[in-house]
């Protein structure tokens, strides 16, 4: 099983970029962690991609919809979720359960941050809980194979 996280833009600054806000962990220090957890667990094998780079965001979204050994996207689309109606659309066009993810709690934040998107077409969306949230949206996306397949 394979499942794919992919983060926009600023998220390669995480440890760096307004630590009271997003924490003192890079996401590369993270992701290490949960692919062993991953894979131990369930023998679930993540791949992590970050761009921030809205076009090249669209291409790894239509990439992993279509492949067949991808089983689920997390996504973390940054400050495109607020603003990109293309990504939304990517989203939207790909036959993938997409679990959003928000480090921080979008809704007690600026106006602007509140409208995601991308929501609309997600299978659902974890918003507020630091990095704990990437974990949660994986044992969804992982438990939902298992309903699948029974």
């Amino acid at each position: 099983m394979r499942y794919l996280i992919i983060n926009g833009p600023n998220l390669n600054l995480l440890g760096l970029r307004e630590p009271d806000v997003y924490g003192r962990v890079s996401f590369d220090d993270y992701f290490l962690q949960i692919k062993e957890q991953f894979k131990t667990r369930y023998n679930a094998d993540l791949e992590y991609y970050q761009s921030n780079i809205e076009g090249e965001l669209i291409n790894a979204i239509q990439k992993a919809g279509l492949d067949p050994t991808i089983m689920g996207i997390v996504l973390n689309a940054g400050g495109y979720s607020h603003t990109s109606i293309a990504l939304a659309d990517a989203v939207k066009a790909i036959p993938k359960n997409v679990v959003l993810v928000h480090i921080s709690n979008i809704h007690a934040r600026e106006l602007e941050r509140r409208i995601d998107l991308l929501a609309a077409y997600a299978q659902g969306q974890i918003t507020g809980l630091g990095l704990h949230g990437y974990d949660l949206a994986l044992e969804y996306l992982i438990s939902w194979q298992d309903v699948v397949k029974n």
